[in-house]
């Protein structure tokens, strides 16, 4: 039974901050299910938001942030982050991150996306989040205090009133975890757990993320009593690649920043109709017009033009997307981009405090996984690698303060056992599955909503959710078992607070409740 002082679960920027922050205390664990750099960090292109210029300060990014947020952002949380930012910041390029400069020995090149009325994106070219994993895992892989499990699946949590050794407040004390290596279950026990593993993207047939984001953290966490809440706002980025041979390929916010325009296939600009600030509304806006476009014509897709800039600039700024569209035979110096919206974040989740924890004590959320309060109902564009930083650092203040002169003992922990679990023996179940869940939330509890779908939706999940649980029960666990079981119950909590919310505010958008109501729905929808 692998024993440590920190468990992390999950490898993106939230986990691997606390990763190096803690592992000068203690020793640490990183489990992931697929390789170190396999996170939604890693795919991100824009930037992290941040207060630098000398024409910006923290108020000005707070006001954008709770803006965007549409009435739900905790002020609190909202200052914190932003002031504790360029701390972060600073930290990353002390360990060799290299952002974007404005040329040798210049200023850095300060990006301006969606709802930033100032230029504060600081970006390595529109490959921020992959150079950001590389200066964090450079770090983590040399500290000896840290060991990296990867190809492991964390299934569960251990709570000790689940074992009926409870005493007060339940308590985590790590997580069951499938090895990749072995086939077998262990018990990966800690004296502070973080939950890292990012959004749930895949629950949609259409999304940026990568295949890992199946929100297995949120899917843990609500199994073992934590509070969820706002799970109904899913930010639909407005541009992802539409081509037969593109996977979850992101067109990144920042080049509508810098001038580019979308238009409807037959040349037609139209944001201009929908919001005065046309291509830089924020990102549920921008994704219903045009959701609105593509159903009044009929349209595939639309068009992100951003020829106007020039061949030098398009490629300086934007080169892996300029690469990347050449492979589908698209020049974007010459031709317009085909895109359509796709699911992109989670802007609820674990309920989280001050300092990532969450109800459970010894249990922490930081990332995506988490619902701090800082996006309210709408997440500001570029904030989501900040809020990482930030509550991967405090997240390890925190748990070094909470397990320093740790007098509870470490409880007894049953080894897992299968019981008279069999291999399975149709993974075309599985399968099947997985495909009627992906398309029941896209087409019923997609970017636009209706009592209606919402209703169906959770007629059929619950039906789902009942005979993939029988399948859990009777078959020996795999990868694919476990992120099933988690995205049927992820999609269920969607659907709950979807069904619950009497109104249309930020990401959240059903046509037989359109107007925002703030005497009875200004606050979180907790499940």
């Amino acid at each position: 039974m692998p024993r440590f002082d920190y468990l992390i679960i999950g490898s993106g920027v939230a986990g691997m901050t606390f990763a190096v922050k803690a592992a000068a205390r203690g020793r640490v664990a990183i489990v992931t299910k697929r390789a170190l750099k396999d996170s939604n960090t890693n795919q991100a292109q824009g930037g992290v938001a941040v207060v630098w210029g000398s024409d910006d300060s923290c108020d000005q990014h707070a006001r954008d942030t709770m803006e965007a947020g549409a009435g739900l952002c905790n002020e609190r949380v909202v200052d914190l982050v932003v002031e504790e930012g360029p701390a972060r910041i600073r930290e990353l390029i002390q360990m060799g991150v290299k952002f974007s400069l404005k040329g040798p020995g210049g200023d850095f090149d300060l990006g301006l996306e969606g709802g930033h009325t100032r230029r504060r994106v600081m970006h390595a070219a529109d490959h921020t989040g992959q150079e950001i994993v590389v200066g964090l895992m450079e770090q983590v892989r040399r500290h000896p205090n840290i060991e990296v499990f990867e190809d492991c699946y964390a299934i569960d949590l251990l709570i000790d009133e689940k074992f009926g050794i409870a005493h007060g407040q339940p308590q985590c004390w790590g997580a069951y975890v499938l090895r990749g290596d072995t086939g077998h279950v262990e018990a990966f026990t800690a004296r502070a757990t973080l939950l890292a593993t990012g959004g749930t993207g895949k629950v949609y047939l259409y999304t940026s993320n990568p295949d890992v984001a199946s929100g297995d953290g949120i899917a843990m966490a609500s199994r073992a009593g934590c509070r969820v809440a706002d799970m109904e706002f899913i930010q639909f980025h407005p541009t992802c690649l539409y081509h037969p041979e593109a996977k979850s390929f992101l067109v990144t916010e920042a080049m509508r920043g810098e001038g580019a325009v979308l238009r409807t296939p037959d040349g037609r600009s139209f944001m201009g109709k929908y919001d005065e600030r046309a291509e830089l509304a924020p990102r549920d806006i921008v994704a219903r017009a045009i959701d609105a476009e593509m159903k009044i014509s009929g349209f595939d897709n639309v068009l992100l033009d951003v020829t106007a800039r020039g061949s030098d600039f398009i490629r300086g700024r934007f080169p892996a997307i300029y690469e990347r569209c050449l492979t589908y035979g698209i020049d974007i110096t010459r031709q317009p981009i085909p895109v359509v919206p796709a699911a992109h974040y989670m802007c609820g989740g674990v309920m989280a405090g001050l300092d990532a924890e969450t109800s459970i004590d010894r249990l922490y959320a930081a990332g995506e996984v988490a619902m701090t309060g800082l996006h309210g109902a709408n997440r500001l564009a570029s904030n989501s690698l900040l809020e990482g930083l930030v509550f991967g650092h405090r997240a390890a203040e925190h748990a070094h303060v909470r397990i320093t002169g740790d007098t509870d003992i470490h409880p007894p922990i049953p080894a897992w056992t299968s019981g008279r679990a069999v291999n399975i023996d149709e993974s075309v179940v599985i399968t099947h599955n997985w495909d009627e869940i992906r398309r029941l939330m896209w087409n019923y509890v997609g970017i636009v909503r209706s009592d209606r779908r919402l209703a169906r939706a959770a007629a059929r999940i619950a039906m789902l959710r009942e005979e993939i649980q029988q399948y859990y029960w009777d078959f020996l666990v795999t990868r694919d078992l476990l992120e099933l079981r988690n995205l049927a119950l992820v999609a269920d909590l969607i659907i709950r607070s979807a069904r619950t919310r009497r109104e249309s505010r930020g990401l959240h958008y059903n046509v037989d409740c359109p107007d925002r109501d703030d005497t009875h729905w200004n606050r979180h929808t907790v499940i």
